[in-house]
């Protein structure tokens, strides 16, 4: 009977060469449904193979787990065959891990746990070991036990100690610094596990570390998150250009190996032909040798020989090598994000850091090349015009979530781009497509709600709709759980009710600024108190408190100077300190200051910024009776301001205009939403970006809001009482 199995393992081998996976499975299934008896060897073997293709080509995730029980019951009955039952507990717990199944996924994994502690420490059980414990640090993670994540992540890596093996070592510290970034307990946690993954790269070596991409990318991303995290956007400028370096090599690296291959094939057609002649068959075979020595070399890394486990790969067919960031050798299904994702996140990275620095061209390329990369993946998975979450297959789900909520995060920051340049209508076009992609998949991006509306309140306060502007900052602030945008949503708020200008608009101003001000310090990273302190002191100057307000402001501006690098915020700041300067009579302070800040709003292509800029410059020169100046300055702002007046023109006319600033939440229609709900969760360790600027905590600067703060030329009429924080 083992001859048959042999044949029948020999035809599905061969049927799945040839794409043909159902037949593949056919031959394999005569086995396990056959009346005569093999043995429980050949058919917990066949049944893996059986689990393995449908987990590769199909969305059979629940057949292949019945494959894997089975043999996990049949493997009960044989005392060894360790190695048999460690890759039918590892594939189990994928499958559990794909249905949301966490409880039995744990289970098995502390059973496969406790068979690698009953055996001698060979290489293969420990690596084993670090296989599982990868994945229950997972499953705890999805539980809310990071604690215990934490322990087993730890355990995984004092496994690759003892195999004296750096770059597995590298990949569970890593794995624990994200761990860390999701749950941020303190700081001090936080910065020991970052030194202890800036150790361990630099003890790697250039040589190791050219070989492990994977790890480079994921180790470079986790350290730019952190500095977001903490507002050190200066030196995580660094670590995006390395990332951008690498993506392009990879890439060029890539086109070719492409291009060789296509020349290989090109070879084996023409050597495949009967009647070539002997001498161009000896020419073309040598060739043929040296491509292939060129494309084995490129591909040379230090796992890419080993033939890794069959992992889960969420119902995907699986991908190349060449196209896979590995982080961890087999046993390990150790990639974080599919390629094409992980360089999508670059590009948005690339966007995040450039676009607070006017860097816009570079923002619109990589937006476009970003978005188009999503777009070819979500083909890939279904998703095409008309699709909605409930046509998605349940293993599709988790993958499709991590390309949409990149999608989004791409299109937040068209927008906020948009809305400095003063283009309104794209922004108002890149904001609406958000809201269609958030009405057909509302679970799976049920976070960027928030996002959204704190975006329709941005629109709606650069239009000059500012009562409409702080009902969606205030709507955003209900919509999310982080204490960071709540901050931020009602700091926004704040600044629009000061645009009404009323005594009660202050006073609710004064009310929402009050609370974020005296919790300034608890926040990580100084965002918050950058922009706390922009609207405390925008406040005391309406009030008169000119002394006090310039303090605030010039406390601010230190932080987001020193700190942020953000040019429009800095403009903003430098616009206002200008005009407290010209208020306390300190005329060539308050020329030096607004000088720089005209500089950098065209920089930037801040409309509103320039126009409010020159209104004071205009007071300056008038006061000092430059009248020249005057007259030219007053000539380039009424410029300035029929420009304005133009694109708000083209912005309400549009019929998106209203849909966006009224005062009403989106209205969507929730389908299966505890089983998308438990996809998502599922894959934690995945699909949690938290990119502050981005995801679920969405906190770029004013973009658009300081900048239309008020009208300078009328601050006098507008005063009201005081009161103070």
């Amino acid at each position: 009977m083992e001859a048959v199995a042999e044949g029948l393992w020999g035809l599905a081998d061969y049927a799945e060469k040839k794409g043909e996976i159902g037949k593949a499975v056919k031959c394999l299934e005569a086995i396990c449904q056959s009346h005569a008896s093999f043995l429980p060897i050949v058919e917990v073997k066949t049944r893996l193979r059986i689990s393995t293709l449908l987990l590769k080509h199909s969305h059979n995730v629940n057949q292949a787990k019945s494959h894997l029980e089975r043999s996990q019951l049949l493997l009960k009955q044989i005392p060894s065959c360790f190695d048999l039952k460690f890759r039918t507990f590892s594939m189990l717990s994928q499958c559990y891990h794909l249905v949301g199944a966490i409880p039995p996924q744990k289970q098995t994994l502390l059973k496969a746990l406790d068979l690698t502690a009953s055996l001698p420490p060979e290489v293969s059980v420990r690596l084993w070991a670090c296989n599982f414990n990868s994945q229950l640090a997972n499953a705890l993670i999805i539980e809310g036990d990071y604690h215990s994540a934490f322990s087993a992540l730890e355990s995984g890596f004092e496994s690759a100690s003892q195999l004296c093996y750096p770059e597995l070592q590298m990949f569970f510290a890593t794995s624990v610094l994200h761990v860390h970034l999701m749950q941020w307990y303190d700081d001090n946690s936080v910065q020991s596990a970052l030194r202890r993954c800036d150790d361990l790269w630099e003890s790697l070596g250039p040589d190791r570390r050219e070989q492990c991409l994977g790890l480079l990318f994921y180790n470079e991303l986790l350290h730019i998150f952190y500095q977001l995290r903490v507002c050190d956007y200066k030196n995580a400028n660094q670590h995006v250009d390395k990332l951008d370096a690498a993506m392009k090599a990879d890439s060029q690296k890539m086109r070719e190996a492409q291009r060789l291959t296509n020349e290989l094939n090109a070879l084996n057609q023409s050597l495949s032909r009967p009647d070539l002649p002997n001498r161009e068959r000896s020419l073309l075979s040598s060739k043929q040798a040296q491509i292939q020595d060129r494309i084995s070399s490129m591909n040379n890394t230090n796992w890419s020989a080993e033939q890794p486990l069959e992992p889960a790969y969420f119902g995907n067919t699986k991908r190349p090598w060449q196209e896979k960031l590995v982080l961890a050798p087999p046993p390990i299904d150790g990639e974080w994000l599919p390629k094409s994702a992980v360089y999508a996140l670059v590009d948005l990275m690339v966007v995040i850091f450039g676009r607070p620095r006017g860097l816009f061209k570079e923002c619109a390329k990589r937006i476009q090349s970003g978005m188009r990369a999503i777009q070819v993946e979500l083909v890939k998975l279904g998703i095409t015009d008309g699709v909605r979450e409930v046509d998605l297959q349940h293993s599709a789900i988790w993958m499709a979530g991590v390309y949409l909520m990149l999608l989004m995060q791409f299109l937040e920051n068209k927008v906020a781009v948009e809305l400095t340049r003063s283009e309104f209508v794209e922004a108002q076009e890149a904001l609406v497509q958000m809201k269609e992609w958030f009405i057909r998949f509302p679970t799976i991006l049920q976070a960027c709600e928030s996002i959204i509306e704190m975006l329709r309140g941005q629109y709606a306060h650069s239009v000059g709709c500012y009562s409409e502007a702080a009902f969606h900052y205030i709507e955003a602030a209900k919509l999310t759980g982080s204490k960071s945008m709540q901050a931020m949503c009602q700091v926004y708020a704040a600044v629009s009710y000061i645009c009404i200008g009323d005594a009660e608009s202050s006073s609710q101003a004064l009310d929402l600024i009050g609370p974020i001000y005296r919790m300034k310090d608890s926040f990580v990273g100084v965002r918050e108190q950058a922009s706390v302190l922009f609207a405390y002191g925008l406040l005391l100057m309406r009030q008169d408190e000119y002394e006090e307000a310039r303090a605030r402001l010039a406390k601010g501006l230190q932080i987001a100077h020193n700190s942020m690098g953000n040019l429009q915020l800095i403009a903003q700041y430098l616009t206002i300190l200008g005009h407290l300067a010209l208020a306390l009579h300190d005329t060539v302070q308050a020329r030096e200051i607004l000088r720089s800040s005209l500089t950098l709003a065209k920089k930037l292509y801040d409309i509103p910024t320039q126009i409010w800029v020159l209104s004071v410059l205009t007071g300056l020169y008038k006061g000092l009776g430059e009248i020249g100046n005057e007259m030219e300055n007053e000539e380039y702002r009424n410029k300035k301001l029929d420009d304005l007046q133009t694109k708000l023109a083209d912005a309400h006319s549009s019929i998106h205009h209203i849909e966006l600033i009224a005062k009403l939440r989106i209205e969507v229609q929730q389908f299966h939403e505890l089983d998308i709900k438990r996809a998502m969760e599922s894959q934690s360790m995945g699909v949690n970006l938290d990119i502050p600027e981005s995801v679920g905590l969405s906190t770029p600067m004013p973009a658009s809001s300081s900048s239309r703060l008020l009208d300078l030329d009328n601050l006098d009429s507008r005063r009201r009482g005081k009161r103070k924080i």
